[in-house]
């Protein structure tokens, strides 16, 4: 299911390979047909626009985007667990999930940076990819919806990752999220003071872990998350 593979991949940082390669690419979208038209026509202006842009100013405006707050961070773990300690557990359970479909990951990638994950679902059978991606889906739209929020040109494509979620969002709980979720730093100064991590680990934070690696939702607190953001009851 390269679907799934292209849609992470337009979330990597742009190098230009990518956007020289935008037929191929939409032609295998249409192929796969996972997606329908009217998202496949936006992901082909995402990629016409981007072209047309000088690739300093695309770069940097990823950067702007997913680097300089927690708001849009495509690493997951970090919307749901935070610094925790559960973090690294789930890295452990996530990598030992990818190891299974012999995705083996650098060391210095984590495993929940959602490009990866996306690789990850295109090495399984479609039924079981979009039942894994709903595991997920509530946390990739709340950023997605921030993303719309600011008229970023990625909503379109975290738009298009939740059509192939089997789990549809509940967009009001969404919204009340975002609502209740604390702003990113504006100043150089209050990003210095948001990224100030506290030690949580002795060590290396996956060795660190527990090492039971049989957890089959591994997203499993994604909905408690926002429960809580929302002031539901869990």
């Amino acid at each position: 299911m390269k679907t799934f593979k292209i849609l992470g991949l337009l979330l990597t940082y742009p190098e230009g390979s990518v956007y020289a390669a935008s037929d191929d690419l939409l032609q295998i979208l249409k192929e796969e047909a996972l997606l329908g038209q009217r998202p496949i026509k936006k992901i082909a202006k995402f990629l016409k626009d981007q072209k047309a842009k000088d690739l300093l100013s695309v770069q940097e405006e990823y950067v702007e985007t997913f680097d300089r707050g927690r708001s849009h961070c495509l690493h997951l773990f970090e919307h749901i667990h935070g610094e925790s300690r559960d973090r690294g557990q789930a890295m452990v359970d996530l990598i030992e999930t990818y190891n299974e479909k012999g995705l083996y990951i650098d060391s210095s990638e984590l495993p929940d940076y959602l490009p990866l994950f996306m690789e990850y679902l295109s090495r399984c059978e479609f039924a079981h990819a979009s039942e894994l991606l709903g595991e997920a889906i509530d946390v990739i739209a709340v950023i997605g919806l921030k993303l719309k929020k600011i008229k970023s040109p990625y909503a379109d494509i975290f738009a298009s990752i939740e059509i192939l979620s089997a789990l549809k969002v509940d967009k009001e709980r969404i919204e009340k999220a975002i609502d209740a979720a604390p702003k990113d730093a504006q100043t150089l100064e209050e990003i210095d003071a948001e990224w100030q991590e506290t030690e949580a680990f002795s060590g290396d934070p996956l060795q660190d872990a527990a090492m039971d690696c049989n957890t089959c939702n591994i997203f499993e607190n994604s909905t408690k998350t926002l429960q809580k953001m929302t002031g539901e009851a869990t």
